[in-house]
């Protein structure tokens, strides 16, 4: 089983791998440009951004800067809006809906290490790595997650659901809910 296969499958797996490696570079090239483009050079964004992610829909708007770790593992729906300087770690599948709105800074994890430093650091005679292990995250159609808010691993928000600015977004929001705090808690039912 290759690294990338580990890591699509939340097993634990080294991020220095050569396949991996080679992603992530192309993907670092492909933000330096995207994020030097002028604002309004929409056509050149959007073929960056079909080259850069699995799937991107029509009308998607991304703010510079913008960053990302692979960017083949993101997909995002017709419409969606992402202000500046959001973060997204794509070691896993990050699944984003339709007509949603993503406020500045906002970041969005697949990646997680374990706790203890034995098990994360693998120490050899001339360097350390460590070991990661990655969960989806998959945001609904028609949401708004507020600027500052992170959005852990493993995490699912359903559709129509505000999420409210520097939340701490731990569990699955389910549909039709404002809700926000660190840890995000449901509020109330839109």
């Amino acid at each position: 089983m290759t690294e990338r296969e580990k890591m699509l499958q939340g097993k634990v797996y080294d991020s220095r791998d050569p396949e991996l490696l080679k992603q992530y570079f192309l993907a670092r090239k492909l933000l330096k440009k995207y994020n030097n483009l002028d604002a309004e050079l929409l056509g050149a964004k959007q073929e960056i951004l079909s080259e850069l992610f699995e799937y991107v829909g029509k009308g998607v708007w991304i703010d510079a800067p913008f960053f990302c770790d692979y960017g083949d593992n993101l997909s995002i729906g017709d419409g969606t809006f992402v202000n500046m300087n959001c973060t997204f770690l794509d070691d896993n599948k990050i699944t984003i809906g339709k007509n949603v709105l993503i406020g500045p800074y906002v970041q969005i994890y697949t990646a997680s290490h374990p706790l203890k430093a034995s098990e994360r650091i693998v120490e050899s005679s001339n360097e350390a790595f460590y070991l990661t292990s990655s969960k989806p995250v998959k945001i609904g159609n028609r949401v708004w997650i507020a600027g500052n808010s992170v959005i852990c691993p493993g995490v699912t928000i359903g559709d129509n659901v505000t999420i409210g600015a520097g939340s701490i977004v731990t569990k699955n929001i389910p549909d039709n809910t404002l809700a926000f705090g660190n840890p995000c808690k449901i509020i109330r039912e839109l």
